[in-house]
């Protein structure tokens, strides 16, 4: 099979012809194809998935939309909350302001190609249906995504996405600070449109645009708190936002339900508890920033003089917001790790156990992770890799202790010779809830 690419259309024959392949590697690769069609019961009936009446019945549909809803919260992550701003109360004043918050196209985000971006629900109506009162969310556009008409017209491929208002970028935002000024808090729906990621949309620059980022410091001389909610299909360069923000909840592109469910999240009917599953560097020049990165010949320790160490003179070497890490409304606390041995050999497993309580105010779901690293090995080895991890819910004061399996197989990789191969020596295990803030202990691996 192949999508787009034309390669077997254009070269397969060729291939065989030259005889860079054989007739019996060409029907291999055609009896992959053939039998999953087999199983899926294709050769029976061509069109078995393809039925009209029961995508009347099923796309669209009320419980379909409502699951839309929740998947859509589930999946964002609360980057800051100070004060515990969030959640929002529903009888509280609210300046709903930004180039995304009353957007119905860009809801969806990219490769939705298919998508029916008019059943899309935006962020302001969401707000609308939640609200104790309609009335008390005033909506502001506040600035354009980008005031780069060049750059709308690439970005614009396939519909209008950015859309560059007849009005001045002075009039948005002072119709912006009007409401602003009446209101009891700002959220300020900010971020990219769909297609300024995905594929072929690259970006040197991958902080928010220069408009939404003059409309954010005119918000912050209100002296009023500000929620920032933030559409992305990629890690973003956030420094100036991370530092004035006072909360920041990263909500993707949700889809259809998109806008109910950032609705439902800010005013607490769900509590966040999505985790990043890339990290966020500090500037563009950290990138590539990993949590499974090689370790460095030199590596930097915080050490005060750290002259001709792995480390930046003038940024931190850690991202802003590291892989796996997410805020809740409540709070979690980890225990130390319980080993039930401290070694294994050949064919044995260790429990790695570890006990998480909710001490806050909310039901909320943690992602306990588990982390390993293979100290010295025959080839460089990660520093940490991802190697398990458990979502739980927890009730206020409610523990739970949360176990891992390790063994031989878990601990593999492919050596110099690429053979799959676990090797005797010390490994550093980690468990907690991202990347860098974890629990550590270490156990061995020997063969007998």
């Amino acid at each position: 099979m192949d999508m787009v690419g034309e390669g077997f259309v254009n070269t397969l024959k060729k291939s065989y012809d030259s005889g860079i392949i054989t007739l019996d590697e060409i029907e291999i690769a055609c009896g992959r194809i053939l039998r999953a069609k087999e199983s899926l019961g294709l050769f029976e009936d061509p069109y078995k998935y393809c039925d009209v009446e029961r995508a009347e019945e099923e796309i669209m549909s009320e419980s379909n939309r409502a699951f839309a809803r929740e998947v859509a919260a589930q999946s964002h992550v609360l980057l800051k909350n100070d004060d515990n701003i969030l959640p929002l109360d529903k009888t509280q004043k609210i300046a709903l302001i930004g180039p995304l918050a009353d957007s119905r196209r860009n809801m969806l985000g990219t490769w939705s190609v298919s998508g029916d971006h008019s059943k899309a629900v935006t962020v302001l109506e969401g707000f609308r249906e939640l609200a104790s009162n309609e009335n008390n969310i005033l909506y502001a556009k506040g600035s354009n995504i980008s005031n780069d008409s060049i750059f709308a017209k690439k970005v614009n491929a396939f519909g209008p996405e950015i859309v560059i208002d007849e009005r001045s970028p002075e009039e948005m935002i002072d119709e912006a600070l009007k409401i602003a000024n009446q209101s009891d808090v700002i959220v300020a729906v900010v971020g990219e449109a769909a297609d300024m990621s995905g594929e072929a949309s690259s970006m040197a620059f991958i902080g928010l645009q220069d408009a939404q980022v003059e409309l954010l410091k005119a918000l912050k001389e209100t002296g009023k708190p500000i929620v920032m909610v933030l559409y992305n299909g990629r890690p973003m360069t956030l420094n100036w936002e991370s530092e004035n923000m006072d909360a920041i909840l990263d909500v993707w592109f949700g889809g259809t339900e998109g806008g109910r469910a950032v609705a439902d999240v800010i005013f607490g009917d769900v509590v966040p508890g999505g985790k990043l599953t890339t990290s966020f560097p500090v500037s563009v020049g950290q990138i590539p920033v990993y949590h499974s990165m090689l370790n460095s010949g030199r590596p930097y320790g915080g050490q005060e003089n750290s002259k001709f160490m792995s480390n930046y003179l003038d940024i931190p070497n850690e991202p802003l917001y590291p892989f796996g890490y997410g805020l809740s409304y409540t709070s979690f606390e980890y225990g130390d790790i319980s080993l039930n041995k401290n070694s294994i050999s050949q064919g044995e497993t260790i429990t790695a156990s570890i006990t998480v309580k909710n001490t806050g105010a909310y039901t909320g779901s943690e992602v306990v992770q588990m982390y390993i690293r293979d100290v010295v090995g025959s080839i460089s080895r990660p520093m940490k890799e991802l190697k398990g991890f458990e979502k739980v819910t927890l009730n206020p004061g409610e523990s739970k202790t949360v176990e891992f399996e390790i063994d031989e197989e878990l601990l593999k990789f492919y050596n110099g010779n690429l053979e799959h191969v676990a090797e005797n020596g010390k490994y550093e295990l980690m468990i907690g809830g991202n990347s860098v803030e974890t629990k550590k202990t270490s156990f061995t691996l020997t063969y007998l």
